[in-house]
């Protein structure tokens, strides 16, 4: 049975798009990966990203090189990431704030719905109300009259403006009907240091640095902002138990890439991270450092930054919260 040369023709241009996809899977990594971090070096999320990379490194073949973009709200990152060559080399371990952009920072130098896809989310970094040992607050409607007892309210640490802990703390004052003044420090360990010296009432933050001064008897953890009490500090209840049934707030991390980043490559990094998220060492280091594995498909993790961006713009907009 003869083939005419346009019948073959025909079935090379149907079959070259998928030896396409086929090489550019086969040949991912060709170089070493960049995964772009929105905050400093030594914190949670860096720790445990390096951790990932690790992981990382070894199944893809190619070392991935973390590296620290801080600044304007975790948006420095973002918009690097969302500017970078779509090739499989560049990823963003976007963190909460990546949510919150839109309602905070208006307009923006990125699309946080266009520019940037999902791969797998890995993290979440449950919220916890903490006091000072010394404080009389024993629970948080002690923590409320406190606040109702001070002409000026009460005042709490935040690990920068536009945060997840910050506006946590926003929307905790406003259902509780209270004032409330927050400071804002970088990072958690200054907040902590003013909290024991008692120049603030309370800070509203992951428990990671906190976990040895509240063994120690020195700090106090009032509840956690989670819609279940955490596995980290099951002995926290929750605001939600404890009458603010508003204040659900967590941090979170994940990777994504730049729009056009090839779908198998998405896809290969979607299961390698997941596998490695999944792994019971990687959970106690995670737990270690106040955080829950919180494995999560792209499809998953798309999900649930659109449902955070909703929920988020709409408290923001509720609350009159503004960030200069």
């Amino acid at each position: 049975m003869s083939v005419s040369r346009r019948t073959l023709l025909a079935a090379a241009a149907l079959s070259a798009p998928a030896l396409g996809t086929a090489r550019a899977q086969g040949s991912w990594p060709s170089r070493p990966i960049r995964l772009v971090s929105p905050y400093a070096a030594g914190g949670a999320s860096d720790i445990s990203l390096r951790v990932l990379a690790e992981r990382l490194s070894g199944v893809l073949g190619q070392q991935c090189i973390v590296e620290n973009k801080p600044g304007a709200g975790t948006r420095l990152a973002n918009e690097m990431v969302a500017r970078a060559e779509p090739d499989g080399h560049t990823f963003l371990y976007a963190a909460a704030p990546y949510a919150l952009a839109e309602a905070l920072y208006s307009p923006l130098r990125y699309d946080p719905r266009k520019d940037l896809l999902p791969i797998a989310m890995t993290v979440l970094a449950p919220l916890f109300l903490i006091v000072n040992a010394d404080s009389p607050a024993k629970t948080v409607a002690d923590f409320v009259a406190l606040a109702k007892s001070k002409p000026e309210g009460v005042t709490f640490g935040s690990p920068g403006p536009g945060s997840q802990p910050h506006l946590a703390g926003e929307l905790l004052f406003k259902d509780a009907g209270i004032k409330g003044l927050a400071v804002q420090f970088r990072g958690d360990a200054p907040a902590y240091s003013e909290l024991l010296a008692g120049r603030i009432d309370a800070t509203i933050t992951a428990i990671t640095s906190a976990l040895q001064l509240i063994e120690a008897g020195k700090l106090r953890v009032l509840g956690v902002a989670s819609a279940e009490r955490s596995p980290l500090f099951p002995a926290a209840p929750t605001l939600r138990e404890q009458g603010l049934s508003r204040v659900v707030a967590a941090g979170w991390y994940g990777f994504m890439a730049p729009a056009g980043t090839p779908e198998p490559i998405r896809a290969r990094l979607e299961a390698e991270t997941m596998r490695a998220v999944g792994e019971g060492d990687v959970k106690q280091r995670f737990a270690a450092l106040g955080l829950e594995a919180r494995s999560a498909s792209a499809a998953a993790f798309g999900r649930f930054i659109e449902e955070e961006t909703t929920r988020w713009s709409g408290i923001i907009k509720d609350t009159g919260i503004t960030v200069t």
